[in-house]
């Protein structure tokens, strides 16, 4: 097979330039065909991105640099094309042999134009991939923007994430064409110069917030709830929340609560600012709430969060996740709740953050948010399913099975509820951890998969905190996260209460 990426000559960019693209682990060969320019840019774009290279990245290129590439060189060809992918926004030859011909679509219209007028007006754009010759619509996606610094950065995200989809066509598995749970917003396009400037001002703020506060600060709220909790409410309603004493110069976030052998601990992630890295931690309830002191009961040479528990088998089984080591791991409790031993690997040579298992139809099937290396970390969802906790675990015939920011990340355990499977997933329409919706799982199978949110959580009254990010129950203790703002002199201060602190003023209230 020989893929053809036609773009325009005026146009080209970083991203363009390869000869290879990976499809299920092989590299099939690309040949680029320059065209003439369709429409032209917005004035002074390739400025604004080299300035924003400089000042946003740090001199460090993207790839929607511009890329100068030698029309001789251009000419030649390893063969004739059997895809054509056109990101130019040129009328399809009639006559062309091709034997696929898509065209990625943003919000609908062809062309970096397209891509560019949707991240001007405040938002990434929906993606969709356009088979030509017949007109479907072959895939469909909303990527997140979590690395995408200024208007360079969330045009690269966008097409990282169009040559995620193309390669997953490409792979002739089957493509689940979703529904998106929230559609890209409308917005007052900026011209680029303003747009760059006030990416810049913002890139700029940041960086003071993060020298007087650590960023992200998040924060585990509880309650315990003898009524209907979250799940059949579908808000936050009930009993008030407590927040999770932290620290100050560590956050707390992923929440997993279980009751094992006669005693209740929630597990979490515990992110030490001063260090950048996660270990997992444990605080024992009781009837009233928390009791005794946070325990640490796991730590590796790289980052730990969401610490997903499972029962199998009379055993208690821990799968941290470990996305920058690129496995999935599984631990046992060897000691309850303390000591925990790494004892298999279950997937490696893969970014998969948040993994989650549930048992459905007698089997297992294992959700997590997929990464290929590049693109934004919260849009992706990737599938397995084995019949035993241990695997082998087999790839859905689709993966990725969504490529949806606002429902695809897990966002703590499944929940059977009159029969009906449901999901809490991260909603990062917004940004990461926005906030949580809840999904229905309509279909779900090795090669089908079908889910609606029915639910949107949100920060607000009855949790005052900045954003909202996993949803758990064990009996009747409810736990969720947020983040607030948390000044580095009120971490320091909480050392010294009576020095610097009123007594109407606590180092761990939710803003």
């Amino acid at each position: 097979m020989i893929i053809e990426f036609r773009c325009e000559r005026d146009h080209a960019r970083r991203w363009m330039h390869r000869q290879t693209l990976s499809i299920d682990g092989r590299d099939v060969p690309v040949q680029i065909a320059l065209t003439a320019t369709a429409e032209p840019r917005p004035a002074g774009l390739d400025a604004l991105f080299e300035l924003e290279r400089m000042v946003l990245r740090k001199g460090r290129h993207s790839g929607a640099d511009g890329l100068k590439i030698d029309p001789e060189q251009t000419q030649a060809r390893t063969g004739t094309a059997d895809v054509i992918v056109d990101f130019t926004s040129v009328a399809r030859d009639p006559d062309c042999s091709a034997r696929l011909y898509l065209r990625p679509l943003f919000n609908g219209t062809a062309g970096e134009n397209a891509a560019l007028a949707a991240i001007l007006a405040g938002d990434l754009p929906v993606i969709e991939i356009v088979n030509e010759i017949d007109g479907a619509v072959l895939d469909r996606g909303h990527p997140s923007a979590e690395i995408a610094a200024g208007l360079s950065g969330g045009l690269e995200t966008v097409m990282v994430r169009t040559l995620t989809m193309v390669a997953a066509i490409l792979s002739g598995r089957p493509r689940i064409v979703p529904q998106l749970a929230r559609q890209a917003r409308a917005g007052n396009g900026r011209p680029p110069a303003a747009y760059v400037v006030r990416g810049l001002a913002v890139s700029i703020a940041k960086e003071i917030y993060r020298l007087c506060c650590y960023a992200p600060h998040w924060h585990v709220g509880w309650r315990f709830n003898d009524g209907a909790g979250v799940w059949q409410t579908g808000d936050l309603s009930g009993p008030g929340w407590n927040v999770l004493a932290d620290p100050g110069n560590h956050f707390y976030a992923d929440p997993f609560p279980i009751t094992w052998q006669g005693r209740t601990f929630v597990y979490f992630e515990d992110l030490d600012h001063r260090v950048g890295k996660g270990i997992i931690s444990a605080v024992e309830f009781g009837d009233a709430g928390p009791v005794g002191e946070v325990v640490s009961v796991l730590e590796e040479s790289w980052h730990l969060s969401y610490p997903f528990l499972i029962e199998d088998n009379g055993e208690l089984w821990m799968i941290p996740e470990s996305s920058l080591h690129g496995d999935v791991a599984l631990y046992k409790c060897i000691r309850f709740p303390d000591k925990w031993e790494r004892h298999a690997t279950l997937l490696s040579g893969l970014e998969l953050a948040d993994v989650t298992i549930t048992q459905h139809n007698g089997l297992n099937y294992l959700f997590g948010a997929w990464r290929d290396g590049t693109g934004g970390y919260s849009d992706s969802l990737a599938i397995y399913y084995a019949e035993h906790l241990l695997g082998p675990w087999l790839p859905h015939a689709s993966n990725p099975v969504l490529i949806d920011r606002a429902s695809a990340r897990p966002a703590g355990n499944f929940v059977t509820i009159d029969g009906k499977l449901w999901r809490p997933v991260q909603d990062c329409a917004d940004g990461y951890g926005a906030a949580l919706g809840l999904a229905e799982v309509i279909e779900l199978s090795p090669t089908t998969f079908k889910q609606v949110v029915r639910h949107s959580l949100r920060p607000g009254p009855a949790w005052p905190g900045r954003k909202l990010h996993t949803l758990n129950r064990c009996g009747r203790l409810e736990v969720i996260d947020g983040s607030r703002v948390q000044p580095k002199t009120r971490a320091f201060a909480s050392k010294f209460p009576s020095v610097v602190l009123s007594p109407r003023t606590s180092p761990h209230t939710a803003c």
